[in-house]
């Protein structure tokens, strides 16, 4: 029997358990993105296409938004390695193809070989164990228990301090405002990207959810104190793609919730001639600003404040 880990960098990757470690140190990832992990580092230095990626973690016959949810674990996966979508170091992405794992990787095989021992020798130790008391088992136990609660209690209280020390972004669905239907395309499109660069520079300072359904809901149908009371999120992003002639103005605005209170808008103006450029250029600045701002914002004095690129 087999089971797999690999080892790159700083990191290990157990296959059989789906837990990434940095150093020793356990590092979150969720499920599905941690099924992608390791189907890119076990066709590592191959570029594994979408398609494939679909089949192995979602199936033929699960209807999801696909391209949304790997986009999402994309993410995922990129800010537990720390990884950069522009220089990357682990995964390189290839644009309405697939991604390919590109950092050297060691893969190791455990094998978890049958006791030699012999049932005599095997039940030896079960038989010294009778020679305890009841007592002495007794106070073991209440021991244990004791160790057990209040492990169990110090990281609950752990796990609560980890969770208000984060604050959480939101991040709304881009509106399209020209009346050009393609021009959706663009926008959701930066949407997701930006979902991607926010959360790959959060470094742990914060988290960021881009995938609720109430975050996919039409303008009219924005309802900012909901998405403050459902997802807990004290931060929240919202934009609108806006055309002129032959530009097209994007607008993202960061607004701390619940107070609906604006802390910064960027405004930028550009030409979609390459869509893919643009909606990357966009995503990176808006983030690069937005980011420094949350962490900024959560941990010192709250200020309001409003500016305007």
């Amino acid at each position: 029997m087999t089971s797999p880990r690999y080892r790159f960098g700083l990191f290990e990757f157990d296959a059989s358990t789906l837990e990434l470690r940095r150093d020793g140190k356990l590092i979150r990832l969720q499920s599905q993105p941690a099924q992608l992990l390791a189907c890119l580092l076990d066709r590592a230095g191959d570029t594994v296409s979408r398609e494939d990626l679909r089949a192995a973690i979602w199936g033929s016959d699960t209807f999801v938004d696909f391209d949304r949810g790997l986009n999402f674990c994309i993410a995922q996966i990129r800010s537990a390695l720390d990884d950069d979508t522009v220089s990357p170091r682990f995964i390189r992405t290839f644009p309405r193809r697939g991604y390919q794992f590109i950092a050297p990787v060691e893969r190791i095989d455990e094998r978890i070989e049958p006791s030699s021992e012999s049932p005599l020798e095997m039940a030896q130790p079960v038989q010294a164990s009778r020679k305890f008391s009841t007592t002495t088992l007794l106070m073991a136990c209440a021991a244990t228990a004791l160790i057990i609660l209040s492990a169990g209690s110090a990281y609950i209280v752990a796990a609560r301090h980890v969770s208000k020390s984060r604050p959480i972004v939101a991040i709304l669905r881009f509106d399209n405002e020209t009346s050009d239907p393609s021009i959706k395309t663009f926008s959701d499109a930066v949407t997701d990207t930006l979902v991607e660069q926010l959360t790959a520079r959060s470094l742990g300072h914060y988290e960021v959810i881009g995938n609720a359904q109430i975050l996919r809901l039409p303008r009219d149908q924005w309802d900012l104190s909901a998405i403050a009371t459902s997802l807990h999120a004290e931060y929240v992003v919202l934009g609108q793609v806006q055309s002129s002639a032959d530009k097209t103005r994007i607008l993202a605005h960061l607004i701390r919730l619940p107070d609906q209170t604006h802390i910064w808008v960027e405004r930028i103006d550009t030409s979609i001639a390459d869509p893919l450029a643009a909606q990357s250029d966009a995503a990176q600045k808006i983030a690069s600003d937005f980011s420094q701002r949350v962490v900024a914002d959560s941990t010192g004095p709250r200020l309001p404040q409003f500016g305007r690129h």
